[in-house]
């Protein structure tokens, strides 16, 4: 697989081209050149698709957890075997270092694992009643077909989530792929594919966001919507769900602080989080983005921070000394320069980077802000890009303050060696996750998921599953 292949859409079990055959063009962000095309949805695809996931749902609802577990470990193991195809196609498409494309790719197959583990695991419950002559009993059924929506950063880790509960839990659903790299999503679907998922049970769509989500969510033969994207996008989308009663999961933005209290390593602090900011170029929704650094250890977190910084190699995911690639494009490039731009007119101080790398593709050099004041943009949205911001505190309530004075609550980070200050980052951070002393998010088991403008329900854990089922209760005489 050394070409990017024409990426198809995957509808009622057949590969096949838009039906106006209208194609949008894919870009290497590493030199911003076409590399390939991406089929785009005309409205009787959509429409085709709605209707394949309302007859797949109607089978597959009655097809035993036993058997969806089944196809669903065949998948991930497909997965596994193709993981090297895969993970260029990833790289061609996003950017990322073909080392974090590979792990990606085996971390999708892990979470299809865990779902197949959940679909067995989706238990009622017989309640007692207040008769020895009646029965009372819960039930978990599939909520019926969904539509999930999914952004380009992780291509395979954020669709795999929402398509391993649907089908874990017996639902049908159709995947709006992001158009800038479509053609890892599917090879995700392929491998359901040929793993035996019945037709109409998986389908695949590709084109401009706005308007097929605007015509799936309101559609009657949606259930169930799950989202993952920018806050102001996920907003109006839940809103629309709301108006037709629709279940919502949003994954949302985030702005994620890191509070270094003056007991904690530094080195330990640094070495862990250089390669964590700068994985993705910065285009991860739970990235650290401001360093809270207590006074006495500050300049010194400083100048580390800003030498490992220096050191990170930045180059073509392709070429394997590359640890940190291209942003994805000439827009979020221009974003992430504004935003440091404002930044250092607002008084920040340019540690390191803050400048392009090369005169090919949209590379932003790893960059560290000191010192920023709350007036500059990037303190107050996402920078989604490779920017670190470290910033000083006296007191840690100072510190939980500057942490919880955003509307964000995705995912926050702690370090410390004092047990005391452990508990209080624990309590007090309003977040989602908070990972203290490490970085212990994303996996399979665990909740994923933010709180107040950074979304609502879970896309890990035994909770996950929750969202694709409906409780009914049961009560015989």
């Amino acid at each position: 697989m050394n070409a990017y292949p024409d990426v198809l859409l995957f509808i009622g079990g057949e590969w096949r081209a838009a039906q106006d055959d209208r194609w949008i063009s894919v870009t290497d962000p590493s030199s911003g050149l076409e590399i390939g095309r991406v089929a785009n949805a005309s409205r009787d695809d959509l429409d085709q698709a709605l209707s394949a996931a309302a007859s797949g749902f109607k089978r597959f609802r009655d097809t035993s957890a036993f058997e969806r577990a089944k196809i669903m470990r065949t998948a991930a193991n497909l997965l596994r075997e193709r993981v090297e195809d895969i993970a260029k196609l990833m790289t061609l498409e996003q950017g990322k270092p073909l080392v974090q494309s590979r792990l990606e790719t085996l971390a999708g197959a892990d979470v299809i694992d865990w779902f197949a583990g959940e679909a067995q695991r989706t238990y009622g419950q017989m309640i007692p009643s207040r008769s020895t002559r009646i029965f009372q009993s819960t039930m978990k059924v599939p909520v019926g077909p969904v539509a999930a929506f999914a952004p380009w950063n992780f291509p395979i880790n954020q669709v795999v989530r929402k398509l391993s509960a649907a089908i874990a839990a017996g639902c049908s659903i159709i995947v709006k792929a992001p158009l800038e790299t479509p053609a890892s999503p599917a090879a995700l679907v392929r491998a359901f594919a040929d793993a035996g998922i019945p037709e109409g049970v998986i389908n695949l769509v590709n084109g401009r966001a706005t308007e097929i989500s605007r015509y799936l969510i309101p559609h009657p033969v949606i259930r169930k919507i799950s989202f993952t994207g920018s806050t102001p996008v996920g907003k109006e989308l839940a809103a629309l769900a709301g108006l037709h009663m629709k279940r919502v999961t949003m994954e949302l933005g985030g702005h994620a602080p890191v509070i270094v209290a003056k007991d904690a390593v530094v080195g330990d602090v640094v070495s862990t989080m250089v390669p964590f900011k700068y994985r993705n170029a910065g285009q991860v929704c739970v990235s650290p983005t401001r360093f809270l650094v207590q006074d006495e250890i500050a300049d010194e977190f400083i100048e580390r921070f800003a030498a490992g910084a220096s050191a990170v190699r930045v180059g073509n995911g392709l070429d394997p000394a590359t640890e940190m690639g291209p942003v994805i494009s000439e827009k979020r490039f221009a974003a992430v320069e504004a935003l440091v731009t404002d930044a250092m007119k607002k008084g920040a101080r340019l540690v390191t980077g803050g400048c392009r790398v090369g005169n090919q593709g949209s590379f932003y050099a790893p960059t560290v802000l000191a010192d920023v004041p709350n007036s500059a943009e990037i303190m107050n949205d996402e920078p989604f890009g490779p920017v670190a911001i470290i910033n000083r505190f006296s007191a840690v309530d100072d510190a939980i303050d500057e942490a919880n004075r955003l509307p964000f609550g995705l995912a926050a980070y702690g370090f410390t060696t004092d047990l005391a200050t452990s508990n209080r980052l624990s309590q007090g951070i309003e977040a989602g996750m908070t990972s203290i002393n490490h970085v212990g998010l994303a996996f399979p088991e665990v909740p994923f998921g933010g709180i107040k403008d950074s979304g609502y329900g879970t896309e890990g854990g035994s909770e996950a599953i929750e969202a694709y089922l409906d409780t009914r209760f049961v009560t015989r005489m």
